[in-house]
């Protein structure tokens, strides 16, 4: 008979000597170089350097505009401002996210509704999406949950039907495809993170992308204040604010390790599909586990690495899994908290069981370690941990 090693939250040994995260930037002398190379330049904040990243950025993604701003949060910000969203209008987006997808709504006065997801994907359901839609609806946000698309056609098609705008919220996908179209030139606007755990950072930062020049001039009045010029573009003093707008300017210094970090993309997502790919056959006879399912007609960006719990065949709940894995020094996360569970969400009315789909899932995921450093022994870590906890809750 087997013997299966002492778990590390047990007091035994763990599987690793030191916490692996479950996403780490990925700096290089390049990108240092860059950013030095601002520092001695007569422009710090927003100057040639943004629009020169912009530029390399919309090219990258297929785009005609990206606008850069200073967060994800402020990209999504400005998209549901550049569509019109504002008091008394509904948007509907998916439980399965992090809370700025919906709060993007709320900072202009609009009403949320939650549609739930697609059972394989997790992924806003198209169905459900279309039975949310009412005479308020102004727009659609989906996310590409985990960095696989959303499901953009079907999307696309129900917002034409509606006479809605298709926000695509991409934190999770730059660099990812649909139906051999690159995430950023599908939707209608595309919004990215730039968070140090994403494909490429600028430290903090954000950008939206869109085909419509009306679309970029609003965006990029709305990052200035509602300004209509950039300071850099005055020939003199006067300017006007025709937009109550915010300060979401992103600056030379964080374009300049963007523009870097670009160079880079194709590398990292290559390596993120490699760590996947080598997930997916570890794991492929572990009863206990069920993976998403990544669709034959789109390429995942993997940002994220989600693995589902059967926890009919073990003997604990997702919270013991999670913490005899942090035990073992493997630093798993869950993404997300159904965003109609938080407080603030609850106050405004919103109570648990609408969204199954979305709410079961929860109760059963976890992140696993993905990033373009890791090692192939940092992966092996990973499987050996999953299966000496996985083993040992066994039923």
């Amino acid at each position: 008979m087997t013997v299966m090693p002492r778990l590390a939250i047990e007091g035994g040994r763990p599987v690793r000597a030191a916490m692996l995260p479950y996403g780490r930037h990925w700096v290089d002398e390049a990108d240092i170089d860059a950013v030095v190379a601002v520092l001695r330049s007569d422009w710090l904040t927003t100057g040639p350097t943004v629009e020169e990243f912009e530029a390399a950025f919309a090219k990258a993604v297929g785009a005609r505009h990206a606008t850069a701003v200073s967060s994800g949060t402020a990209a999504l910000h400005a998209a549901a401002f550049a569509a019109g969203i504002g008091p008394g209008q509904e948007v509907i987006t998916t439980p399965m996210t992090f809370a700025a997808t919906a709060n993007c709504v709320r900072y202009l006065g609009g009403t949320v509704a939650f549609a739930d997801v697609l059972p394989d994907t997790l992924n806003l359901d198209p169905a459900k999406a279309a039975a949310c839609v009412t005479a308020r609806t102004k727009a659609v946000i989906t996310v590409d949950y985990t960095g696989e698309p959303s499901d953009l056609d079907e999307l696309e098609a129900l917002s034409a039907r509606h006479g809605l705008t298709l926000i695509e919220d991409a934190s999770h996908a730059l660099g990812a495809t649909y139906r051999s179209r690159a995430v950023g030139s599908v939707a209608r606007l595309t919004t990215f993170s730039l968070h140090p755990v994403k494909h490429i950072t600028t430290g903090e930062g954000g950008v939206v992308t869109t085909d419509d020049p009306d679309l970029a001039a609003r965006l990029r009045r709305f990052r200035n204040h509602g300004i209509t010029r950039e300071h850099q573009q005055r020939v003199d003093w006067r300017y006007e604010m025709v937009d109550l707008g915010y300060n979401y300017r992103l600056s030379d210094i964080q374009s300049a390790l963007g523009i870097s970090q670009l160079k880079r993309l194709q590398e990292q997502i290559a390596r993120r599909r490699e760590i996947a790919v080598r997930y997916a056959r570890a794991f492929a006879g572990l009863a206990e586990i069920e993976a998403l399912v990544t669709r034959d007609d789109r390429e995942s960006a993997w940002h994220l690495y989600v693995i589902r719990l059967r926890l009919e065949r073990l003997r604990v709940e997702r919270a013991e899994i999670y913490r005899a894995l942090r035990a073992e020094n493997i630093g798993v996360n869950v993404h997300y908290i159904p965003v109609p569970w938080h407080p603030y969400y609850e106050s405004l009315g919103f109570r648990r069981g609408g969204w199954p789909v979305a709410e079961g899932a929860y109760e059963r995921i976890l992140s696993l370690p993905i990033f373009p450093t890791m090692t192939d022994a940092d992966v092996d870590d990973v499987v050996r941990a999953v299966e000496k906890v996985v083993g040992h809750f066994r039923r």
